[in-house]
């Protein structure tokens, strides 16, 4: 009797599991692929295509200060691999402790490579891209091209390197710098329990985590946290009300007022939230997506069954262990802290 009743239970609990899976497919939810094969599918550029080496060094690059004017910030300094990806700041700090003129929050980097367009505002296509950006604004990095190009040329390690990759004509330029640094940035993907279930593990989340996918997908918010990434495409934003700091930075989105919808991927460790970092606690982001949003005001209940969801987001990490640089020379330009 005992085992027909946890045969019983055990069939129903699957029953259950699949009919969420099958909710957050028909709601656009997609999962990081399982298979290393079709992974790359997503995650490859033909164009600049990932190989070992290219990782090595676009790690090493992403990691050294000197490209900066500074020589004090690196693309790490934004964007802390040790934590969830970001600063964990309301506003990014550059140079010369400069807040970001915008007081636009750094996103975070694991899993980017998964959004369609970069940048709060979607202007940059692609992370090949939106590299060069960071190096060059004034308020972050603070370089020039000749800055980037100049450090990374005057190491012979780099050079040798970049020339068993790109070949020994290859010119190094601020652009292969950054095509070399998106290379690493597309290997950050952080599959979670989440990705598990929806690849056909009933028991990857536990009950009340499959609550809070099904009161996510009922009341909305797979509007706009859709696809792999669970966001990273351009949407309206202040749909239904005003964002309570909407007055808070400048930012108005791009031309046409959109935004790029963050990923929810390890929200539970890139606080503060939105786009100017206002909301310092999941709920309260919860809450106040609900309402701006979706016109709706979420109950205690729901917003902590969607926390207890997004929770179940945090994913596991690449393995990755700090570079050591190559030496600067004669040739390295000096740090510039003015």
């Amino acid at each position: 009797m005992k085992k027909t009743m946890l045969l019983s239970i055990a069939v129903t609990t699957s029953l259950m599991a699949s009919s969420v899976a099958k909710q957050a497919e028909e709601a656009g939810l997609k999962p990081i692929p399982n298979s290393q094969k079709e992974l790359m599918k997503l995650i490859d550029n033909p164009k600049n295509p990932i190989t070992d080496a290219k990782v090595e060094l676009g790690k090493k690059l992403y990691f050294d200060p000197r490209l900066s004017k500074s020589g004090f910030i690196s693309c790490n300094s934004c964007h802390n691999l040790s934590e969830g990806g970001d600063d964990g700041l309301e506003a990014a700090i550059g140079h010369k402790w400069t807040v970001n003129p915008h007081h636009l929050n750094s996103p975070t980097v694991y899993n980017s490579v998964f959004n369609s367009i970069q940048f709060w505002d979607g202007r940059s296509p692609h992370l090949e891209d939106q590299a060069q950006g960071p190096m060059q604004a004034a308020p972050e990095m603070a370089a020039t091209k000749e800055h980037v190009a100049a450090v990374v040329s005057s190491m012979p390690a780099y050079v040798d390197a970049f020339k068993k990759i790109y070949g020994n004509d290859v010119k190094i330029t601020l652009a292969k710098v950054a095509d070399t640094i998106a290379v690493f940035e597309r290997t950050l993907v952080t599959p979670s329990r989440y990705d598990d279930f929806l690849n056909g593990d009933n028991k990857a989340l536990t009950a009340a985590e499959q609550q809070g996918l099904k009161t996510f997908i009922q009341v909305g918010c797979t509007t706009c946290h859709n696809g792999v990434a669970l966001g990273g495409e351009l949407n309206v934003f202040n749909v239904v009300n005003k964002y309570k700091y909407n007055d808070v930075g400048d930012f108005k989105g791009d031309a046409n007022g959109m935004v790029r919808v963050p990923t929810l991927r390890n929200i539970d460790q890139t606080g503060p939230y939105f786009h100017n970092g206002m909301m310092k606690t999941l709920p309260a982001a919860i809450k106040e997506m609900g309402r701006v949003q979706l016109g709706a005001d979420l109950s205690d209940k729901q917003v902590q069954e969607i926390e207890t969801f997004l929770k179940a987001l945090d994913g596991r990490k690449p393995d990755i262990t700090m570079p050591i640089l190559p030496a600067s020379t004669d040739k390295t330009p000096l740090p510039d802290i003015n």
